[in-house]
């Protein structure tokens, strides 16, 4: 070995030329043919390789994988009815031989990997609570294993085989079944809810926990169970509520129900099913308010109870018939007040308020007889009426002589009229004195500077004069005078019937 601080030199050597080489033995065999020992030799090392494989495991067979008599093989549950196969029973006795042996090995073999399967399955299914919820189809499955270990004492392995096939099946059938299991137990629990038991529906839920403890419904239904003491004392108070005939406090506590369970169908359907009754009971307590009040001829109550009872049942031939009984006998009652109140207008001679009357009854029905009869006598009557209150009120519009005429025309005809009112009588009487006044002139002085042209308006051009004498009818005039250079003078007076008016004056006095 080099000190530690000295340089390593390189080791200087020759290249060595290549010589020809030799073949070997085994060449030279293949090139002068095997020696005749060797097909021997390998015919022995194969009958070893086959004492190996079949012979020696029956001779150090494992002693955990063959269990003593009376030992159990598996305790494996739930299992159909065994097939009934024929069972070949495997040879023993002293004349076995390795060939026998390697087939009763292989057979033990074939047992052990069904047996192992079967306990996977098997503690796969007691980790799922099979035991809880097909206990005696497990308990089934048990007596084909033990039965199949009996046999595999006996090394009888093809029966033992059989019967651990039966029983694998049978719990593999459980396995498969598991979702079916998992939504029975779940259905039982809510089955449960609806009929208020409690303890069936903690147990389907405890056994549905086992089977599938991460269920998404497993939790609600869950908390459904914790709400069953709040739920159950509101169902039997809504229960009571309806037996007493209190629908609506019967409502309000299956409200309550539903808010604190929604999925209770019980409480549901209840609810909705009182919702109709409640319904349906105020309907008619309205049909049966509308109707008193139709009875009582209060109309507008009654429409409105109607109308109450047509929007609780939208559709209601009943309701409508209702409001149709109650617009006719509406009707009736105020085409009989209207006949009524015309009547008596016409009896008191108020002809206008007869033929409103009247008209009121032809807008509500225009085929109404008495209607069109008290038109025919009371328009005429509320027309001549009329103009003689305008002739009594206003008898300055006499003075013209074309309207006195009128008046006095109209007034023979009203004289026609029988029988005669008292009213009628008397506007008659009034008129005729008006009319005399009217028609008899008052003696009127009109004076003036006889360089004034003087116009009385609807009487006479008078021109120019001193002082002039005119019979004039009762009413007012009007007198213009007009002067050249001056400015023209307009003078209004009245004439009353019987009296002795003062003089007049007409004089331009204001130049321009």
């Amino acid at each position: 070995m080099s000190p530690h601080n000295e340089p390593l030199q390189p080791t200087p050597f020759e290249a060595v030329q290549p010589r020809p080489v030799a073949p070997t033995g085994s060449e030279r065999q293949h090139r002068e043919g095997l020696p005749p020992w060797v097909l021997p030799a390998l015919g022995g090392l194969l009958l070893l390789a086959l004492l190996v494989i079949f012979w020696l495991p029956e001779r150090v067979a494992d002693p955990a994988a063959e269990p003593t008599p009376g030992e159990p093989a598996s305790t494996a549950a739930g299992a159909a009815e065994p097939a009934s196969t024929p069972a070949a029973k495997t040879p023993t006795g002293p004349d076995t031989s390795p060939w026998s042996d390697a087939q009763l090995g292989k057979l033990r073999k074939e047992a052990q990997d069904v047996l192992a399967e079967l306990l996977d399955v098997q503690f796969e299914l007691e980790e799922r609570g099979v035991k809880l919820w097909a206990p005696e189809r497990f308990a089934a499955v048990a007596q084909l294993a033990a039965t199949g270990d009996e046999l595999y004492r006996n090394r009888e392995y093809v029966e033992a085989k059989s019967r651990y096939e039966e029983g694998l099946q049978a719990l593999q059938t459980l396995r498969q079944e598991l979702p079916q299991e998992l939504a029975r137990q779940l259905a039982r629990a809510a089955e449960a809810l609806e009929a208020g038991d409690t303890a069936a529906a903690t147990e389907a839920l405890d056994f549905a926990a086992a089977i599938d403890p991460d269920s998404a419904e497993l939790a609600g239904l869950r908390k459904r169970v914790a709400a069953l003491p709040q739920l159950l004392p509101l169902l039997d108070q809504a229960a009571a509520a309806e037996q007493a005939g209190e629908l609506a406090q019967a409502i309000a506590l299956l409200e309550q129900a539903v808010a604190l369970d929604p999925q209770h169908r019980g409480s549901e359907q209840t609810l909705q099913r009182l919702r109709v009754a409640y319904q349906q009971q105020r309907f008619n307590q309205a049909m049966s308010e509308g109707y008193a009040a139709l009875d009582g001829q209060r109309f507008e109550a009654a429409r409105q109870a109607f109308g109450r009872a047509a929007r609780l049942e939208p559709g209601s031939t009943e309701a409508a018939s209702a409001l149709q009984e109650v617009a006719a006998a509406a009707t009736a009652q105020r085409l009989a007040s209207l006949k009524n109140s015309g009547l008596a207008d016409e009896g008191a001679e108020r002809w206008q308020a007869a033929v409103d009357a009247y008209e009121q009854a032809q807008q509500i029905d225009p085929n109404v007889l008495f209607a069109a009869e008290g038109l025919a006598r009371s328009r005429d009557r509320a027309r001549l009426d009329k103009q003689f209150r305008t002739a009594i009120e206003q008898p300055e519009r006499l003075a013209d002589a074309k309207v006195a005429a009128a008046t006095e025309l109209l007034l023979q005809q009203a004289q026609k009229i029988t029988p005669r009112g008292p009213l009628l009588a008397q506007q008659l009487e009034t008129l005729q004195r008006l009319l005399q006044a009217a028609n008899t002139p008052v003696a009127v002085t009109l004076r003036s500077d006889a360089q004034t042209e003087v116009v009385v308006y609807k009487v006479a051009r008078l021109g120019q004069f001193d002082q002039r004498v005119l019979d004039l009818r009762p009413g007012k005039y009007t007198a213009v005078g007009s002067r050249l250079g001056y400015r023209d003078v307009r003078v209004e007076f009245s004439v009353e019937a019987g009296g002795s008016p003062p003089p007049v004056t007409i004089i331009c006095t204001e130049s321009i």
